[in-house]
């Protein structure tokens, strides 16, 4: 296994490499890093693939560029394609987890031969819109939605900083009714070691959240920037997995994808799963997410 800082699209990331066989590039969301893909690399690289595992930029070991201007969903995909011409790969297939499957299916859909095949974690391919994302959700959700109390900068940071093992461990929703609450009784996740929960804090006491929370003040860039992808639909073969209990399918239904995702081999819904289903049911994700590896990239 090999760790190491790859210099792309004028940052640095730090990557876990490992294995032989088709590339599986496994992007991760917020507030994770690559190695919330732990239960994945080793099962993935047992079955024959080469495994990179990026903590994304503004995460982890990785660079984290101030101010929320160069965390666009472009942006953050062109951070994957310079792996990719750092490795000499034309293409890999790609597999996001939360923001880290947006920006992948918005990677498929833009720059088509950088991918090989997609699969998204939780959150589903999201035509593009000429609504304007933060209105849709203060007219649909409220202005005590989450991703709305993320958006001004300075806001957020200080709450979720003040005590980064309650903000990874609650089981809340992040918010500022959440922040005003003393004395929360915290528990670490079930899915979660105390060596696992440790990695986590570690980090984010270091980096601090800004740089996950610039992935959210973009939401609106991003939806103007794939504004006139009107013609531009996800053909690779691609697969969908979500637990039963993730509150996204709230928001973002994964029948959105129907007609835009026009080869979708699987659309697996995980029982009584939540949001970070990859650590809280790694053995039925391996399976699937094999079972459709295997059918595209057969090694």
């Amino acid at each position: 296994m090999t760790v190491r800082r790859v210099a792309t699209n004028g940052i640095e990331l730090s990557v876990l490499e490992e294995g032989e066989g088709p590339l599986v590039v496994l992007v991760h969301g917020f507030p994770e890093l690559g190695y919330s893909w732990r239960h994945q690399v080793p099962a993935l690289v047992a079955a024959g693939y080469r495994v990179a595992v990026p903590d994304m930029r503004g995460y982890g070991r990785s660079d984290v560029p101030p101010g929320p201007e160069g965390y666009d969903a472009l942006t953050l995909g062109r951070d994957l394609t310079g792996y990719l011409d750092d490795v000499g790969e034309e293409s890999a297939i790609f597999v996001g987890h939360d923001w880290g499957a947006n920006v992948v299916w918005l990677l498929a859909a833009g720059q088509p031969e950088r991918v090989r095949a997609v699969a998204g974690l939780s959150v589903p391919f999201t035509p593009p819109t000429r609504s304007v994302p933060t209105e849709v959700f203060r007219h649909r959700i409220g202005e005590d939605f989450y991703m709305l109390w993320f958006q001004e900068p300075g806001v957020a940071e200080p709450v979720l900083e003040a005590d980064v093992r309650r903000t990874l461990s609650t089981s809340e929703v992040w918010g500022a009714d959440w922040a005003s609450r003393e004395g929360e009784d915290v528990r670490r996740p079930r899915w979660m070691t105390e060596d696992d929960l440790a990695v986590y804090v570690e980090a984010f006491e270091r980096t601090g959240f800004a740089g996950g929370l610039s992935y959210y003040r973009n939401l609106d860039r991003n939806a103007e920037l794939t504004r006139d992808w009107t013609d531009r639909k996800v053909t690779q073969p691609a697969f969908f997995l979500t637990g039963s209990r993730d509150p996204v399918a709230l928001f973002m239904p994964a029948q959105g994808m129907d007609g835009w995702v026009t080869d979708l081999r699987a659309s697996v819904v995980l029982d009584g799963a939540g949001h970070w289903v990859q650590q809280e049911r790694p053995d039925e994700v391996n399976a699937a997410l094999l079972g459709w590896l295997r059918e595209v990239a057969p090694v």
